[in-house]
Order: C-alpha cells, then structure tokens, then sequence
C-alpha cells in the first residue's frame, strides 16, 4: 500500500504499497526504532527497517513456496525448503528495489525520506513532503513498478538459459512472475497504490487541485478494495486460472477468503487515510501561531499567583510569561501547575515556583503557520510555547492543547 506518515503529525508524499511493495534516524547493524522495527541499512542515507510481521510473511512464503517445490522438484525433500527461504528473501530484495526506486525519485526531487520498511503485505518508504507539481507526483509514482518490471526482465534472461526443472529454473521463474504480480498490483489506478497516486497526479493535472486528484484516487481504491474483497475469491476459484481440472479444498477456499480479506482491507483503511491526509494537508495553513496563541502578561517570578491571575484577568489575557527586572521572558507558567494550586493557597505561591525555564526551541515565532508551525513544535517537544514577534517582542503563550484541538478542528471540516 502507498502510505507515508510520521509519529506525532501526519506526512504526505508516496509510500507504501500491497504485496510487494511501498511508495519521515544509526549505524548500518541490529538496532531498532520504536514501531520501525529491525535497522539493516542506510542506503542513500535512508534507514530501511524489517518490521516484525515480515519474518511472519517469510514463513508462510517459505512454507507455502517449499510445498510447491514438492510438487515440482520432489527428490530435493526437506532442502526444499532452504530453496523457498532463500526465494522469500529474494522476493523481498526485490520488494526493497522497488522502494528505493521511490526513494531515489524523492531525493532526487529534495523531497525527504524518513525511511524504508518492509512489512507483512510489501514495503513502506514514508516520504515527508508532497510533491510540488502533477508531473513530480506521477513520476514520483511510476517508477517503482517501472523498477519491478525491469527486475522481472533481469530475471527472465537468465531463466531462458537454463533447464526449467531445476532449481535455479524455477527460482527465477518465481521471481520474474512474483515481480510482474507486484508491477501489476501497484499499477492498478487507485489509493493507496501506485496506480492511485498515478491517477491522482493525472486529475490533478486537469483540475489543477490535488485535493480533486486525491478525492478521485482514493474512491476508485475503495472501489478496488471491494472487488478485491469479491472478486478475487471467484478468479482463484475458476479456469481463468488454470484452476478448472484441480480440486479446490476447503482449506483452499477460507485461504483464499482470507486474503482477499486481508488485502481489501489494507487498500480501504489506505485509502481513506489518504482522503484523511489530504483534507488535513487543505487545511494546514489554517495552523497559525499567531490565531493559536494566548495572549499573556509578564510578571517577576517572586509574584503571588493570585495578583498575576488578576492581571491577566485585567488584561484579558489567558497566559502568565515570567521576565527578569528588565523585562526579558525567562520561563512560561505552565497551566497545569496553575490549576493545581489550590484556590486559599494562590496569595502565598510565587510563579517562579509553576514556570518551565525556557529554551531557544519553546520560543516560537508568531509569524509561523502550518507544517513549519508543526515541524518546530515536534523539534522542542513542550506543553506550552513563548511566542514571540520578528523584533523579539512578546507575543503570548501557545498551548500545546490548543493546537492539538485545532488538529481535530481541521480533520472535522469538509475539503472545500
């Protein structure tokens, strides 16, 4: 699935796809990342991770694969499955290619990358930023199942000189098929796929608003996610797949329900976090520091909480800003520590005691708006911010609360 995203705040740009694939910090080695799972490498500088829900894939690729050489290559018996371990890996090796095919169209366009995962349905490359322009965006897109049809290429040469009843024969005629299937998945034309954000790129063009674009993607790939859901089942289940003479199992039918399931799933949820992001990403710039700032009064550190809640009640302000005897911030008082204070107990607690010491990232400037608004906020992590004009003047104190609710305002809102 094409997904792309980062703790704490949405990220637009190509990512992840279904089986096999994905179109935002390490030594190369064993390491992890919270939810990124195992580090391997850094490829242009881009960490690639192993989540682990693809040892599960590799498994079960293992053993389904290793029961088809049983069929094909009895006399190999239990080394059979060595054979489809290894093609599990290669499969993902392939899988990886095609992820870094989007990575090295995401730098080449100064577009970052946070990383590279490869997980249970294919791989993830969480690219940060949107692309500027349709045409970035459709190229942005194209190229990973590009790579994975140049790949199934490299595999069939090879195959034509060998016996197809070897090992090496049928391992490269697995992964030239396997790597067509994944070009073909992700080129279907609809969110979270490749295809999807080909065909967003394409509305986007004709409309001239990303957001059409997006609203069309993502639609069509709820579409795909039911016929997916129904449909795959019943091809499985007939001659078009060379299935007419065989005998379908039990076992074979609640599989083959199950992946369709899985697989219908993993496209709808996409696509609707798609349609999600995008309706953000329209109102983003609707984040202001200014329009989100409390204004706040200065007062000296040694006075009572009870007089400086009464100047700012005076005041109409929503905020107190600790300042030295010449008037320069030195802390914010935190909110919460205000409203601990017990009422009786405000005309003997100074507001030095409920201040956090400032830092150069608590101060904000009051002119920042949308995801460089974001970006700084994540940067110095904090539950309030000093904001403060272009000429160093104090402005007020942004809550991290405030912003947080004006996050859900923006999600509540239709796209325009």
């Amino acid at each position: 699935m094409d997904e792309s995203g980062d703790s704490g705040r949405p990220q637009p740009g190509a990512g992840g796809k279904g089986p096999g694939d994905g179109p935002g910090k390490g030594a190369p080695g064993r390491g992890e990342e919270p939810g990124g799972g195992i580090l391997m490498g850094r490829p242009f500088g881009v960490p690639v991770y192993v989540a682990p829900s693809w040892f599960v894939v590799a498994a079960l690729i293992t053993w389904v694969f290793g029961g088809q050489l049983d069929r094909v290559l009895p006399h190999l018996g239990a080394a059979r499955y060595l054979v489809a371990l290894f093609f599990a890996i290669a499969f993902y090796a392939s899988v990886l290619v095609h992820e870094l095919a989007h990575t090295v169209a995401a730098l080449r366009y100064k577009l970052p990358v946070r990383r590279i995962q490869l997980q249970f349905f294919g791989g993830v490359s969480e690219i940060e930023k949107e692309s500027e322009t349709p045409g970035r965006e459709f190229v942005l897109a194209f190229v990973g199942p590009l790579l994975s049809l140049v790949l199934a290429g490299v595999f069939y040469v090879p195959m034509t000189f060998v016996e197809a009843g070897t090992v090496p024969g049928v391992l490269l005629g697995g992964l030239m098929i396997s790597n067509l299937i994944v070009a073909a998945f992700n080129l279907l034309p609809g969110l979270p796929l490749d295809g999807g954000r080909m065909l967003r790129a394409v509305v986007w063009k004709i409309t001239g608003r990303p957001m059409s674009g997006t609203v069309a993607a993502a639609w069509v790939g709820r579409a795909l996610a039911v016929v997916t859901l129904i449909g795959l089942p019943l091809v499985t289940h007939t001659e078009l797949l060379g299935n007419g003479d065989r005998e379908i199992s039990g076992m074979d039918t609640v599989t083959d329900a199950l992946l369709a399931a899985i697989l219908a799933a993993i496209i709808w949820t996409g696509a609707g976090n798609s349609l999600r992001m995008a309706r953000l990403r329209e109102h983003l710039p609707d984040l202001q520091a200014r329009t989100l700032t409390r204004r706040a009064v200065p007062v000296e550190a040694d006075t009572p909480l009870s007089e400086a809640l009464r100047r700012a009640n005076e005041a109409g302000a929503r905020a107190l800003v600790v300042v030295d005897a010449t008037g320069d911030p030195k802390a914010v008082v935190r909110e919460a520590a205000i409203v601990a204070v017990p009422e009786h107990r405000r005309p003997w607690v100074a507001v030095g005691g409920l201040a956090q010491d400032l830092t150069d990232g608590m101060k904000v400037s009051a002119e920042l708006a949308g995801e460089p608004l974001l970006d700084r906020l994540k940067a110095s992590p904090a539950t309030e911010y000093l904001v403060v004009e272009d000429t160093g003047e104090i402005y007020g104190v942004l809550s991290t609360a405030d912003v947080e609710r004006a996050f859900v305002a923006a999600m509540a809102r239709p796209a325009a």
